[in-house]
Parts: structure tokens; C-alpha cells; sequence
């Protein structure tokens, strides 16, 4: 046997200091025909050498949502397989093994395995599940309540966060329900990065449960009180870059399109529009988001 390959892989330090995460991107926002589009059906962008944020491209998909890819020593974490099913259209599986071998590629490990979890179980954040059905050492959390309770551990759902640990790198699950019942928000302790999926974004806000929408806003909201938070991140971006203003339902390109990364007090803005809206049904505007609450 070689000696080399004998040896115990590098553990990377995944230390309480963190890391700086690079979120400073050109997205690509689609185009103006969109067959025409010559970008690729995913962007993807290194966050931190341990990071990948993903795009798909709104020529494929108006809905546009992000994916993350998180490696640990043990595992990766793959959040949300997008809007399209069909690989020949939509290449995640393909997308995620580079990544993973690119990553191997420089930090080798033995029998490294793959989590596949969402944000929540909307059809655009889950439609490539079946990509990684036969994927070797995979695991795919199933997007319903009850599979996201039994896998996690959620006894007391939705008051407990739970932790998952990739191997030195420890990712928080905290419950999220309102915009839909099984939606769960991720908090990376390594990038400090608090992922919210469809809940906390600079788009539209759909509001399923009133209550449980405030409740997990409030408890977003504290949560960044004591935790430090380099930037609150959703799934979708469909604000443009003047404030108040959206980008029309089902447009496939968005030129002037806002950041993705929020702020904590962009957050704290939101848990107050909340507070003043009061569960009132209607299109709620504000300057980096929208609330839409339909009662029925």
C-alpha cells in the first residue's frame, strides 16, 4: 500500500472564527431572447474555498433559484436542487459531482459522502431530487413536514433548532414555517451565513400561515442577536435596484436586478413590516421587499 494513501486525510480547521464569505457576484439575470442565451444552465460562484453558491439560469427557469454546496471533512451539503428536472436541461448532478471532485481533488477523502436537504418543499427548489436517486453515499431529505422532522430530530418542531455536522463544519437547522409548513433555515457556522431560502429575500415574500410566518421572522430575528450573521440569503432575487420596485412575475431577464445578499437590518425591517401589517390580506411594498398575504 502506498504510504501516502495510508495516511489520515488533512482535517480542515473549521475554527469559531469563521471565515469572510465572497458574495460580491455578477449574477447572470437571463437575457433578453432567452433561447439565445449563451451563458450555462448554472452559475456557479466559490463563496470561500469551502463554498459554492449556485444559480440557475432564468433562460432555463424564471424562477432563478440559488443552490449552496457546503463541504465538511465528512460530507458536503447540498441545499436545494432547483426548478427543472431533466439534466439534459438542467445538469445539477453533473454541476455537483465537479464540485465535489474539484474539492476532493485537493483535500482527498475515502467514501465522502453527499446530504441532499431544502429550504422548503416548493416544486423550484425541489425538482432535481431524482438526479441524485442513484447517486453513490447520498442521502436526499425528503421535502415533506414529516420527513424533515424525522430526519433532523424535531420532536418539538418548531420551537428547537437542530445541528447537522459535515465533519468539523456544524450547519444549524432552524424551523421556518409560513411560507410553507416543512421550511427550514440554515445557519453556517464557518461563513456565518444565515440561508433562509423563500422566506427572507429581496423578491416577493409569499405568506402561506400568518402566524407561523411572524413567528419564524421573530425567531430569524433573534437568532441574529446572538449569533454573528455576515449576510441573510434567500433562494431568489426579483427586486431591481430601485427600491420598491420588482421585476414582473415570470420575466426571464432582470437586468438592473437587486444584490442577493440582505442585511441584518434588512431583516429587522422586515420583522417590523410584519408587526405593522398585522395579518392584513393584500401586496405589501417596502423598499427591499414585498409581503403578499392572500387570506382563502
Amino acid at each position: 500500500m502506498d504510504a501516502a494513501a495510508a495516511e489520515p486525510p488533512r482535517q480542515i480547521g473549521f475554527d469559531a472564527d469563521g471565515c469572510e464569505p465572497d458574495l460580491d457576484v455578477d449574477w447572470h439575470a437571463g437575457w433578453p431572447s432567452a433561447k439565445h442565451d449563451p451563458a450555462p444552465e448554472i452559475q456557479s460562484h466559490a463563496a470561500d474555498e469551502h463554498t459554492v453558491v449556485m444559480r440557475q439560469n432564468k433562460s432555463v427557469n424564471f424562477e432563478a433559484p440559488f443552490m449552496f454546496l457546503l463541504f465538511g471533512n465528512e460530507r458536503a451539503l447540498l441545499i436545494d436542487t432547483g426548478a427543472t428536472p431533466e439534466p439534459e436541461y438542467f445538469p445539477l448532478r453533473r454541476t455537483v459531482d465537479e464540485h465535489v471532485d474539484a474539492w476532493l481533488s485537493r483535500h482527498p477523502r475515502r467514501k465522502y459522502r453527499l446530504l441532499v436537504a431544502h429550504t422548503h418543499g416548493h416544486g423550484d427548489h425541489k425538482a432535481a431530487d431524482a438526479q441524485f436517486a442513484d447517486r453513490p453515499r447520498t442521502t436526499v431529505v425528503g421535502p415533506g413536514l414529516e420527513d424533515v422532522v424525522a430526519h433532523y430530530g424535531f420532536d418539538d418542531w418548531p420551537a428547537t433548532p437542530r445541528e447537522i455536522d459535515l465533519g468539523g463544519r456544524v450547519v444549524d437547522v432552524i424551523p421556518g414555517p409560513g411560507h410553507h409548513p416543512s421550511a427550514t433555515v440554515f445557519y453556517d457556522r464557518w461563513t456565518r451565513l444565515l440561508l433562509t431560502g423563500d422566506t427572507v429575500y429581496p423578491g416577493r415574500l409569499y405568506v402561506q400561515d400568518w402566524d407561523a410566518f411572524e413567528s419564524t421572522v421573530d425567531r430569524l430575528a433573534a437568532w441574529c442577536e446572538s449569533h454573528p450573521v455576515s449576510h441573510v440569503v434567500g433562494c431568489h432575487v426579483e427586486m431591481s435596484v430601485q427600491p420598491g420596485v420588482s421585476y414582473p412575475r415570470g420575466w426571464t431577464y432582470q437586468p438592473d436586478e437587486a444584490a442577493l445578499p440582505m442585511t441584518v437590518e434588512q431583516l429587522q425591517e422586515l420583522q417590523q413590516a410584519v408587526k405593522t401589517i398585522g395579518g392584513a390580506p393584500g401586496i405589501h411594498t417596502f423598499d427591499a421587499f414585498e409581503i403578499w398575504y392572500q387570506v382563502g
